[in-house]
């Protein structure tokens, strides 16, 4: 008996077919994918600008490639608040400029293609909100501002697989070692 409830059981899960996407749920997987590649640039538009001193943020003199400091500038002149003194302490400290600007670049990258997105999510949650806390309370709001929204939108994205649509997730997912280890996905 056991037998035939596996087998019934199987072939039954074998022959249904997915349930046709709604038009509301295929327009929410593009606006995920759209809000995901927005903020990947704003990560990779940051590591850019800082990397090249481009006159966004960053003057040319201060550009990394020039020797400049990307987080000295900030971190020991723009911190208020209770973690003030831990930002000045690690204000242009070259592993604290080699992690900011390799985290930049990963998150911006993996947003972008939707790849990582498990790994994005986390570490760019912990970069966010790790500025949040450079400046408190933050200047237009008793607690809240744009950092712990993005960071919120990051953990978003990765529950919701935002990576499989415009993106690489799919393929990525596939991989080996994704596959062995999935907090890589």
């Amino acid at each position: 008996m056991e037998t035939m409830t596996a087998t019934i059981e199987r072939t039954t899960a074998d022959n249904i077919a997915p349930a046709a996407e709604t038009t509301r749920e295929k327009a929410t997987r593009y606006v995920f994918a759209g809000l995901r590649i927005a903020l990947g640039w704003i990560f990779l538009w940051a590591f850019v600008d800082k990397l090249f001193g481009l006159g966004h943020a960053t003057p040319a003199k201060n550009a990394w490639l020039n020797g400049g400091s990307p987080t000295k500038g900030f971190l020991a002149f723009g911190t208020a608040g209770p973690f003030e003194g831990f930002y000045h302490g690690i204000a242009g400290a070259a592993w604290a400029d080699w992690l900011f600007m390799l985290g930049l670049l990963g998150i911006g990258v993996a947003l972008i293609l939707g790849i990582g997105m498990r790994i994005a999510a986390v570490t760019g949650g912990l970069l966010l909100v790790m500025m949040w806390t450079a400046v408190l309370p933050p200047e237009n709001n008793p607690f809240m501002d744009d950092h712990l929204i993005y960071a919120g939108l990051l953990a978003a994205l990765a529950l919701v697989g935002a990576g499989n649509t415009l993106g690489l997730g799919r393929a990525w997912a596939k991989l080996p070692i994704v596959t062995r280890l999935p907090w890589l996905r």
